[in-house]
């Protein structure tokens, strides 16, 4: 047995001696790369279009469930407004007190939309770069129009979340820009509305079917126009209005559906009204080809309102489910179609991605894509525009009236939701018909939150725990200006000193 011991013994030496030898011996060395390296890469346009795709790729890692509801980035969309609540009291994203630098997911959160952005900034610097590789007609400046409005979209987010984050606009290669300092005011905004512009006037009318989901000039100028809304928000500038009407108006074949529901159901995506919407899956055979682009692994379905939403399910590791808020229930009039294609009003349980919802093949999550943009949202930010810009207030309530009326016409002799009449003058009514609409039209939709905030910041509400009106409200700590912004979370403040973190959290 000894013996035996030390013949192994002589063998490893020897290995590891040789070992040693040759690694330190230059010429046994192959020293050639056995995959594609940045120098190789960016010669085909296929290779330009896998890594456009790659930026719209990485949105996948703020909206995946990945098993986990608490690694998953979507409370953060779904429930600081008051629309979404839970049965627990303690979360962190809805009672605001808790609400730390160290939470992960606030974290993992910031850090994908600056990964999106560094992802977009190497396409464009390789697009400058690029000579001779594109040889189909206007492909090139849709590839850059789709890194700008990718930008444009992360810039316009982390504003809306953190709004002092710091703006890289450059790909980063040496050290001096490791640390770039907090921008200030709407600064994230006004890169956004730049990016947004100049894709406006890059990106195609449309794609292909194989290419369906892929941002539009339609998309860029919706984009352009809510970003301008926001902006006017929170500056009280009317010309910034004035400019989100021209660019609402910019939008060209797009409508409203003729039921509510198909926004939110898998088999009528991609339909008229979206203007913008996350493909969530490969798993079946008309899913997007182009999904699975980060780094050769399979992204995979998205499960993030299914998940949520799905009262009783599995998923959410005994967790409370997300249910509308009893302020949400009574806002709806009793005969509005839309009220029982969005919630059940005895349980309070969203309807909105669940009720015409397909799962994968496993039947752990569902297939069904997040709609970040419709052209319902974009009426009603083109009615405050209009508003808000000293425009025709008859216009601006048509603009409203639309939205009811797509409603209304979904029951054979509907009456309910009733016009509002386009005679009104008076500025703060039709303000609160605007704010009610999107509070009913939009709700569970993720995006309530940026609304309030941004009117916080104009002066037309006050954001104290009484408006909120949620199913915590006990517990609520919600406290301005702190709360209007997320924490700079610790990963970034602990190695950028340049970094200032947002008021109220040091």
């Amino acid at each position: 047995m000894k013996s035996n011991i030390k013949i192994i013994t002589l063998v490893l030496i020897i290995i590891m001696v040789s070992a040693g030898y040759y690694a330190c011996d230059r010429s046994q060395l192959d020293l050639l790369p056995h995959g594609p390296t940045e120098e190789s890469y960016f010669k085909e346009e296929s290779e330009f279009n896998k890594a456009v795709l790659g930026v719209y790729a990485k949105i996948n890692d703020v909206l995946w469930f990945r098993g986990n509801p608490f690694a998953c980035d979507m409370p953060i969309y779904l429930l600081p407004g008051d629309d979404i609540t839970t049965n627990e009291g303690s979360e962190e994203f809805e009672i605001f007190g808790n609400l730390q630098p160290s939470s992960d997911r606030v974290g993992n959160f910031y850090a994908v939309w600056y990964q999106v952005v560094a992802r977009a900034n190497v396409i464009l610097e390789k697009i400058r770069e690029e000579q001779g590789v594109y040889h189909t007609p206007n492909l090139k400046n849709s590839h850059k129009g789709e890194a700008l409005f990718l930008r444009g979209y992360a810039f316009y987010t982390l504003w809306n979340y953190f709004g002092t984050s710091p703006l890289d606009t450059a790909r980063v290669k040496s050290p001096d820009q490791f640390t770039p300092p907090s921008t200030t005011g709407t600064q994230l905004l006004d890169q956004a509305i730049l990016d947004f512009t100049e894709a406006s006037t890059l990106l195609p009318d449309s794609w292909g079917n194989a290419d369906r989901g892929r941002v539009t000039k339609n998309s860029a100028s919706g984009m352009l126009g809510k970003s301008l809304v926001f902006r006017g928000s929170a500056t009280k500038n009317t010309a910034d209005y004035t400019a989100a009407v021209t660019a609402f108006n910019n939008i060209s074949g797009s409508r409203l559906v003729d039921d509510f529901s198909d926004n939110f159901a898998w088999n009528t995506e991609n339909n008229e009204e979206s203007l913008f919407e996350y493909q969530a899956s490969q798993a079946f055979a008309l899913d997007n080809v182009w999904l699975p682009n980060d780094f050769d692994n399979a992204i995979g379905n998205l499960s993030v309102f299914y998940s949520y939403y799905d009262i009783g399910n599995d998923n959410l590791w005994g967790k409370s489910s997300f249910y509308a808020t009893t302020k949400l229930v009574n806002a709806f009039e009793a005969n509005d179609p839309r009220r029982q294609l969005t919630l059940d009003v005895n349980t309070r349980g969203i309807h909105k991605y669940v009720s015409r919802d397909k799962l994968d093949q496993v039947g752990v999550g569902s297939v069904n894509n997040y709609r970040m943009l419709r052209f319902a949202d974009v009426l009603l930010l083109k009615a405050e525009a209009i508003l808000q810009s000293g425009g025709s207030t008859a216009d601006a309530i048509d603009n409203i009236n639309k939205v009811r009326t797509r409603a209304r016409n979904m029951v054979s002799g509907g009456t309910v939701p009733a016009n509002y009449s386009n005679s009104e003058t008076d500025k703060a009514t039709i303000m609160n018909w605007i704010m009610n609409e999107r509070f009913i039209e939009l709700a569970g939709e993720g995006q309530r939150w940026v609304d309030l905030r941004r009117w916080q910041m104009q002066g037309v509400i006050s954001l104290d725990n009484a408006f909120f009106s949620s199913n915590t409200a006990s517990t609520m700590s919600f406290q301005t200006p702190k709360h209007l912004n997320m924490p700079i979370p610790n990963s970034e403040t602990d190695v950028n000193p340049n970094i200032t973190q947002n008021t109220g959290y040091n």
